[in-house]
């Protein structure tokens, strides 16, 4: 049948070339961007798979530079400890010195001085030292996790897939308690004294008030702290202590002030101090001026090198741990990515042949649509006398 209207074979060759020139694009689409699935059409399912994965995959690396900065944070707190455990090791060799009876008193106070020193620099360094401008070992910090000095490290991609550590106060707190003789006692007059409170109290904290060697003394309780005024904490810490007995004074308190006054006339010796919370409370009262309080010195600072060894085994324990933690997370991402690089990425050697197939293809359509587009002259013949 010879027509000239309808062209079929050139419609069935421009079909044939429209369908390869497709197959072409997205040979050269999925060259160009290295990519299998470059849009929803070329995998609708492949897509939603790989785009859950490249979120794991985010996740998964974030995380691994999580728990990379919680090593760092726990090795600055070591490296404190390691500082603090060092002092006092140089405490201790102090007081067996100063324990020692070939030292004079004035001996003995020079090797105080130098004790003083190295027990105020375990104070600084535990209140000072810092990470990413947050204190991490005088228990300061509260996160979400609502308990002081815990913190919580996400490594994973998903909830919940935290770690959790809590590095207390490691060393110890000073509140102020000002103490004074306001009316000396001889043989006709009763000796009074004040104490005024002011600082930051915690629950915990033992105040105690020593008078010719009958102590009384109060452990501050929860119910006391009020988190809105400072001044109402210290009245009702004050209250509880004027409610204290004693048998060598009578005591009483009015707002932060609390009075003692001897029961009989005469001097008293009254000492008084605060042992606030904190793992290295017992020493912060410490001195090496006698052979007892040398001795006194070396059993609390005993005690205190087991406590930061203590915190400081937890500390390496728990970057020990992480070290894992980012090791795994590590390979989990390495083999995720490498999951979805199967579902996402191009095969250069399949895509290749596709784009030469599809090019050759291409060049022999277009002759053969050329061809189709000719026969119609043929029918012009026809038409010829």
């Amino acid at each position: 049948m010879t027509v000239i209207n309808t062209n079929v074979k050139s419609l069935i060759s421009q079909n044939a070339l429209n369908k390869n020139n497709r197959a072409l694009s997205a040979a050269m689409e999925q060259l160009s961007t290295g990519k299998r699935i470059n849009s929803a059409k070329d995998d609708a399912a492949g897509l939603a798979i790989s785009s859950r994965m490249t979120a794991q995959i985010r996740g998964l690396d974030q995380s691994v530079r999580n728990g990379n900065d919680g090593i760092s944070m726990l090795q600055t707190a070591e490296g404190a400890l390691i500082e603090v455990t060092n002092m006092l090791q140089r405490m201790r060799e102090l007081s067996v010195q100063a324990a020692n009876d070939t030292y004079a008193p004035q001996d003995r106070k020079y090797l105080n001085q130098e004790f003083q020193q190295l027990k105020d620099e375990t104070y600084r360094v535990t209140r000072a030292t810092q990470w990413n401008g947050m204190n991490i070992l005088d228990g300061s910090f509260k996160g979400d996790q609502g308990v002081a000095g815990k913190f919580a490290f996400q490594v994973g991609a998903n909830e919940g897939q935290v770690v959790t550590h809590t590095l207390g106060d490691v060393g110890y707190r000073k509140v102020d308690i000002s103490f004074s003789t306001t009316t000396p006692g001889d043989t006709a007059t009763k000796e009074v004294n004040k104490m005024t409170l002011s600082g930051t109290f915690a629950a915990g904290d033992v105040i105690s008030a020593t008078f010719d060697g009958v102590k009384s003394s109060y452990t501050v309780l929860a119910a006391d702290i009020d988190a809105t005024s400072n001044s109402t904490t210290l009245s009702n810490i004050a209250t509880k202590l004027g409610a204290l007995t004693n048998s060598k004074v009578d005591i009483t308190a009015s707002g932060a002030v609390v009075t003692f006054t001897g029961k009989a006339e005469g001097d008293l010796t009254p000492t008084m101090n605060c042992l606030t919370t904190g793992a290295l409370k017992g020493i912060q009262y410490l001195d090496i001026l006698t052979t007892p309080s040398s001795n006194t010195a070396l059993t609390a600072i005993d005690n205190g090198i087991d406590t930061v060894n203590s915190a400081r085994a937890d500390i390496g324990a728990m970057i020990n741990r992480l070290t894992y933690a980012v090791d795994n997370l590590t390979n989990v991402s390495q083999y995720t990515n490498a999951s979805r690089s199967t579902i996402q990425d191009a095969d250069y050697a399949k895509a290749s042949s596709e784009l030469a197939r599809t090019q050759i293809i291409q060049q022999a359509a277009t002759a053969v649509l050329a061809q189709a587009n000719s026969q119609s002259q043929t029918v012009l013949k026809l038409l010829q006398n």
